[in-house]
């Protein structure tokens, strides 16, 4: 996301509703695009989100959950897809990779829908999976099965590290929540795809998550260097720290790689107070 609540006066300023990624495009220089997993946006705010987001910002946009979840990628699925790209497209190269994120329900039984789908992804577009159900993590023949398609399709597997998470004390409704939507799987980085995706949970306590986050600091330097171009988002119960956290990491990895590209220098935020003192005097 890049509009919160809790950001402005720290990393968006007041007064900015609906142009808050204009603000947050100084922070971070991608976004994981969640709010299409609801819903196919419509016209006009894709065309707002192509004024506001500089040309070397890139959307990492979930399909919609109507694809993943409610057809399971069955019937309309495709057509419905074909809705969603052409919505996005205005976006052009700000496109970064596109996340088919799958049910814990999804198993083993849907194997021959899965293969079918991912024969028909469009390859104008970098594509990567995130699953949920064990089966696909546990070394068997159905996780071995997925990666040689997947591997055959130039696909990747999203990585979804719940460990920051699992390990911190839990101190607020907010991580139980978390807790009870988030599986605990195991990390599993064969089959990453050109431009691999890593989603790290982290829980209340901001130094385990941050620990969380440099356990990746020597992958994504190796990625990096062998040419790949990867996405890490940072999540936290109330992500009230998650820019900064985001920030942190992208500077303890540009300390290990030569030459990677700085991040944008945020725009100046008014303080929230100021803006209140300002309208007081008219």
């Amino acid at each position: 996301m890049w509009a919160h609540t809790p950001w402005v006066g720290r990393f968006l300023s007041p007064g900015m509703r609906g142009r808050e990624l204009e603000d947050y495009a100084g922070w971070c220089n991608a976004v994981e695009g969640n709010t299409t997993l609801y819903a196919i946006p419509s016209a006009q705010t894709v065309d707002r989100w192509a004024e506001q987001a500089p040309a070397d910002f890139r959307f990492a946009f979930k399909v919609p959950r109507h694809v993943t979840h409610e057809l399971r990628l069955r019937g309309d699925a495709i057509a419905l897809l074909g809705a969603f790209l052409d919505s996005v497209q205005p976006l052009g190269d700000r496109i970064g990779p596109l996340q088919v994120q799958l049910p814990p329900s999804f198993g083993p039984d849907a194997l021959a829908v899965f293969r079918s789908f991912v024969g028909r992804l469009p390859s104008s577009f970098a594509w990567v999976v995130e699953f949920r159900h064990a089966a696909f993590f546990d070394g068997g023949p159905t996780h071995r099965t997925v990666d040689e398609w997947l591997i055959g399709a130039g696909i990747g597997r999203v990585v979804l590290d719940t460990r920051p998470l699992y390990a911190s004390s839990l101190r607020s409704d907010a991580a139980l929540d978390e807790r009870r939507t988030k599986p605990r799987l195991p990390v599993v980085t064969d089959v990453m795809g050109t431009a691999p995706v890593v989603r790290v949970i982290g829980g209340d306590d901001l130094v385990t998550t941050i620990e969380g986050l440099r356990v990746w600091t020597t992958q994504l330097s190796e990625w990096i260097i062998e040419g790949r171009e990867p996405y890490v988002f940072v999540h936290q119960p109330e992500n009230c720290e998650s820019p900064a956290l985001a920030r942190t990491f992208h500077a303890d990895v540009a300390s290990v790689v030569e030459g990677l590209a700085s991040l944008p220098v945020p725009l100046p935020v008014v303080p929230a107070t100021e803006v209140v003192g300002q309208a007081s005097l008219f």
